[in-house]
């Protein structure tokens, strides 16, 4: 459920909110369409094939093969909604289908759809191969440039399509005081994943554990 509200929530801030005199206008239920709906399926299915990748490369034997038999179709789905999500989005968003259609970023814009499908052919070869480290990071990387072409299509909206990033920026004061802060930050968050990661490296393995 937590997973089906991140995607609704994404796909209503693609969707865009109705504002009036920089204050929000719409209902209660706003968020509430098929295309939120679907995008909330759609990360159900993202974050399942995650799953699936870091079993593999984490675990061994029958968990594992339990996670190699449902990769590729996984892959299937999650790649079948980009397709759909791609579609629908400019259909229904004039000002995104611009964006991607008009001249010449049509063609500025033309690797991020091949580099998405140079992605999805990697992971199935390396599904096939049964290499067990590159599913993950093959996974990771789709949802990279799928991140990528929606930061491409709402740019420089933050509450779309009325909100620019500017409007909704607060004074320079508080975000030099936020810079500082996020300085120490985020070499912290990235000192503490890097630990994480090597301190759980490796597979887990039948015998793990306390006995």
């Amino acid at each position: 459920m937590a997973t089906f509200t991140q995607g609704a929530a994404l796909g209503a801030f693609i969707h865009g909110f109705k504002v009036q005199d920089q204050n929000y206008a719409g209902g209660m239920f706003d968020w509430l369409s098929p295309f939120a709906l679907v995008c909330g399926v759609a990360l159900v299915a993202g974050y399942a094939l995650l799953g699936c990748c870091w079993l593999i490369w984490r675990t061994e034997g029958k968990l594992q093969d339990w996670a190699w038999r449902r990769v590729k179709t996984l892959l299937c789905i999650v790649a079948g909604f980009i397709i759909l999500v791609s579609i629908w989005t400019p259909l229904t968003q004039d000002r995104i289908a611009a964006r991607w259609f008009s001249w010449p970023n049509i063609v500025l814009l033309s690797p991020v759809p091949l580099i998405t499908a140079f992605i999805i052919y990697r992971f199935w070869r390396a599904v096939t191969e049964r290499r067990e480290v590159q599913p993950f990071v093959w996974s990771m990387a789709l949802f990279l440039i799928s991140y990528l072409g929606l930061a491409i299509s709402l740019w420089p909206y933050i509450v779309p399509p009325a909100i620019t990033l500017w409007e909704a920026a607060s004074p320079p004061e508080s975000q030099v005081f936020l810079l500082v802060g996020m300085m120490f930050l985020i070499p912290t968050i990235i000192a503490y994943t890097v630990y994480n990661y090597w301190v759980f490296r490796g597979k887990v393995t039948g015998d793990t554990g306390y006995h």
